[in-house]
């Protein structure tokens, strides 16, 4: 629940008052948001607020802010209402606040009056915060070069390997068994078509996977290019490299697994893979 409080040429940031006349408790809510014939406000106090201005044709940028009552006192037929605005929340522009009203429990006719066109402050049976973090603006997922699906859906049982093709095979194996031998499938962009363009291929396979392993060796620009996509994306991401040298300095701070080339290196790689992968796993 939390109070929607609206102001015909805005709020002072501080203190205003409102009208006794113009506070609405609707009686569904139940007899203990009354105290008597008037507002309980001890706790209406209790609820977050939304502190928007009327909507006004004359006045552009328009914006609403979210905060807390500190406190209220009776002063004739109006109530002062002291508050503070959330620092953490920013001003939400009056527009998007009116597109997230259905959520918000805030019924907006097609005709007369609606609620933000008069001053009042009313009740608002929804959650503000839930709505806020889950439909006010949302991250924009669309590229220019390639396309990912506006929701992320991740394959926890997918594991792909960003690394250079030529002469890596054993490496590629080896990361394969690991996959295996915790219950994931591995992929890697070159044993997968889905798309007539790489990038669109290399992508999907990143978006899909919950880890990713990025072998730095030989500072392939292409496997730098894919690890910037798994951070950015939130995965989990294992590195790996013959040579720390190879490690770009801005992830230098992250920890790597460094394996020798040769069958002995690379069969330890398998084993320190394997319980990487089954740690992220646990």
């Amino acid at each position: 629940m939390f109070n929607l409080l609206v102001m015909a040429g805005g709020w002072s940031g501080r203190r205003d008052d409102l009208s006794l006349g113009r506070i609405y408790v609707d009686p569904a809510l139940g007899e203990q948001w009354k105290a008597g014939d008037l507002p309980n406000f001890d706790l209406m106090r209790q609820l977050p607020a939304v502190f928007s201005p009327e909507i006004s044709r004359f006045e552009v940028d328009q914006v609403a802010r979210i905060g807390e009552i500190t406190g209220t006192r009776l002063q004739g037929s109006n109530v002062v209402i002291e508050y503070r605005y959330d620092p953490d929340v920013p001003p939400i522009p009056l527009s998007e606040l009116i597109s997230l009203a259905p959520g918000l429990g805030i019924h907006i006719p097609r005709r007369g009056f609606g609620p933000f066109e008069h001053s009042h402050w009313s009740i608002k049976d929804a959650d503000l915060f839930k709505v806020l973090l889950t439909e006010w603006r949302q991250p924009s997922r669309q590229p220019m070069v390639f396309q990912i699906p506006t929701t992320q859906r991740v394959r926890p049982d997918l594991l792909s390997a960003m690394m250079p093709f030529a002469g890596f095979g054993q490496v590629w194996e080896a990361i394969q068994r690991a996959a295996t031998a915790n219950g994931m499938e591995s992929g890697r962009a070159d044993n997968r078509w889905d798309h007539p363009a790489i990038i669109q291929d290399v992508v999907a396979l990143i978006d899909e996977a919950a880890i990713v392993i990025c072998d730095c060796t030989g500072k392939n620009a292409n496997v730098f290019y894919e690890m910037g996509f798994a951070h950015s994306y939130g995965k989990e991401v294992i590195i790996i490299t013959q040579n720390p040298a190879d490690i770009p300095f801005d992830i230098t701070h992250l920890r790597h697994i460094r394996y020798l080339g040769n069958g002995e290196g690379i069969a330890q790689l398998e084993v320190e893979l394997t319980a990487k992968i089954r740690a992220l796993r646990a």
